[in-house]
């Protein structure tokens, strides 16, 4: 198997070679973002129809993109695919003392306070929630990320920049607005910016985070 992958990490560092293909060797981190999210989803259809070979298919198309990103990354000397490995291996292991230590667990409540617990110590050590908002799952899209932290903004009567965040604006908007009408402006924004070479989720996401940045409790 470590061949195998040895392989792939050699065809992946040839394609970005300066006399590899021209397209891989101009791709970034950003510049693919978009393949990362379009190749997860098919692996999730391929799951969900119980597609086993194309399940492995575009499992290959993930592994892909991991390798895609790590030699991008070991050309600039951030990191390496070993670095990647080490760094999940340890995790696994640090949140699995009962497997890998001396931890000893009956049942799943102790099982779920034991990770509850594990992970509050790595938040500890790692970086700080963004004022008063709650921690969101990182893998969120920008959209549900953009209504969520809306939700938080009214749940918790923060106090929102009004250039921002325009609640009346939001309520006259909301007033008539249905599924149709909705998914017709979405569709429609989404391919505005297609024209203007923009990304919706990275611009939207941005937004969001000033949003955040500028928000009172």
């Amino acid at each position: 198997m470590m061949n195998t992958l040895q392989s792939l990490r050699n065809t992946v560092a040839r394609l970005r070679a300066p006399d590899g293909c021209i397209w891989d060797r101009e791709q970034t981190h950003q510049s693919i973002r978009d393949c990362l999210v379009e190749e997860c989803a098919e692996l999730l259809d391929a799951i969900d129809r119980e597609d086993y070979p194309h399940m492995r298919e575009e499992l290959g198309d993930m592994l892909l993109q991991v390798f895609f990103h790590a030699q991008i990354a070991e050309e600039a000397g951030r990191f390496t695919i070993e670095d990647i490995a080490k760094e999940i291996d340890d995790k696994l292991i640090r949140r699995h003392p009962h497997i890998f230590g001396d931890v000893v667990i009956d049942d799943m409540d102790g099982l779920h306070k034991q990770w509850e617990a594990i992970k509050a110590q790595e938040k500890k050590n790692g970086p700080t929630s963004q004022g008063p908002f709650k921690d969101l799952p990182p893998q969120l899209s920008a959209l549900l990320f953009a209504r969520d932290i809306f939700k938080q903004i009214t749940k918790q009567g923060l106090d929102a920049p009004k250039d921002l965040v325009d609640m009346a604006s939001i309520k006259a908007q909301a007033s008539s607005l249905d599924s149709a009408s909705a998914g017709r402006q979405l569709f429609e924004l989404a391919a505005a910016c297609r024209l203007a070479k923009i990304d919706p989720e990275s611009a939207l996401r941005e937004y969001t985070k000033s949003i955040m940045d500028n928000t009172q409790a």
